[in-house]
């Protein structure tokens, strides 16, 4: 779809209609035109428009999958995300579910988990207990570690993105795409923050969030059950103790254990009256004369979405789709998908 591929790759090239139209020669309300479907340019055009944005004729000229409707969620209260870079993190979810629901269409909805009941669980007073509310949506144990926590999303019927998006501004949205419930983190961020985020934007798609509720509350609330969560109550006064006067070495042994930052272990012990306020207050001023407070060393590994290569491979390996139609798909090289969806025999 010509129009939809124009706003996608005039956005991530951060280029506005106005200076796109002053580099091919027409107007803003051309390019206004074509984004919105009313006209289509000739063949001469839409090289001049692929040149400006830098872009290679095939995939300026993709096909996108028709059958997808999108209920983008909201960008968190206080985002100062702009507006164009919004529009931009909207398009390339698009961009990347067409991709997705391609290999869906190929293969049958089965290869998928069933659509899961979301949106319809009760929000309790107590935060602890939202989290495990989480833990038994999921079916996993009410405390202790969540290792691998996308892979378990996955299976249970979420779809994850991790969108390679280089700007600190963007955490994380949720939404759903044809009524499947999806949730989008940013790939550059560190792998501790990338779970919270997830857990986050989760938290805003399972619960029933009361109308009177501010946005500003609802944000915190679901920040709050991210953390209790990833680091129940119970786990925190097990693996620290009762009362802590310092926050000491063996706490990065726990926060690595729990795939959580220090920032998130230390919150948690201070909510769970662990460390008394003096000491959580003296950690905060660190943190920000260290740089930690976006920018935390990770102690983890990175997790990936799997999923969508899991289907793109056993469709090659079915002879659904040919190696190259594969590539185009995830947006890598015919050398990178050949080497790993065959299976080298010694």
């Amino acid at each position: 779809m010509f129009s939809k591929n124009l706003t996608y790759y005039r956005l991530k090239q951060n280029m506005t209609k106005k200076e796109l139209a002053e580099r091919i020669g027409v107007t803003a309300m051309a390019i206004t035109n074509y984004e919105k479907g009313g006209r289509v340019p000739n063949i001469e055009t839409i090289k001049s428009i692929a040149g400006a944005l830098d872009v290679n004729m095939a995939d300026f000229l993709a096909a996108r999958n028709k059958n997808l409707e999108f209920k983008h969620g909201e960008f968190r209260k206080g985002c100062s995300l702009a507006v164009g870079r919004q529009d931009l993190v909207h398009e390339s979810i698009e961009e990347y579910f067409s991709r997705f629901f391609t290999i869906i269409d190929i293969l049958g909805d089965r290869v998928l988990p069933d659509v899961p009941e979301f949106g319809n669980i009760e929000l309790a007073a107590d935060d602890e207990e939202n989290a495990r509310r989480i833990r038994a949506w999921l079916n996993i144990a009410m405390d202790g570690p969540v290792p691998e926590l996308i892979s378990v999303l996955e299976n249970k019927g979420i779809l994850i993105y991790l969108l390679d998006y280089k700007n600190e501004n963007f955490s994380g949205v949720n939404g759903v795409v044809n009524e499947r419930p999806y949730v989008v983190a940013n790939k550059n961020m560190n792998p501790e923050r990338q779970r919270s985020t997830v857990i986050h934007e989760l938290s805003h798609l399972l619960f029933v969030w009361p109308e009177d509720l501010k946005q500003s509350d609802c944000e915190k609330r679901a920040t709050a059950v991210s953390g209790a969560f990833l680091f129940p109550k119970v786990d925190a006064v097990r693996e620290l103790g009762y009362k802590r006067s310092v926050i000491s070495n063996d706490m990065v042994i726990v926060a690595k254990e729990y795939g959580i930052s220090m920032q998130l272990l230390a919150k948690r012990a201070r909510l769970s009256d662990i460390i008394p306020e003096h000491v959580y207050r003296n950690f905060c001023i660190a943190v920000a004369q260290g740089g930690w407070r976006k920018n935390e060393p990770s102690r983890i590994e990175q997790e990936e979405t799997t999923l969508f290569k899991q289907l793109v491979y056993r469709a090659i390996g079915e002879d659904a789709i040919s190696v190259q139609r594969g590539a185009e798909l995830l947006g890598t090289s015919y050398e990178e998908v050949s080497k790993e969806c065959f299976v080298e025999v010694p």
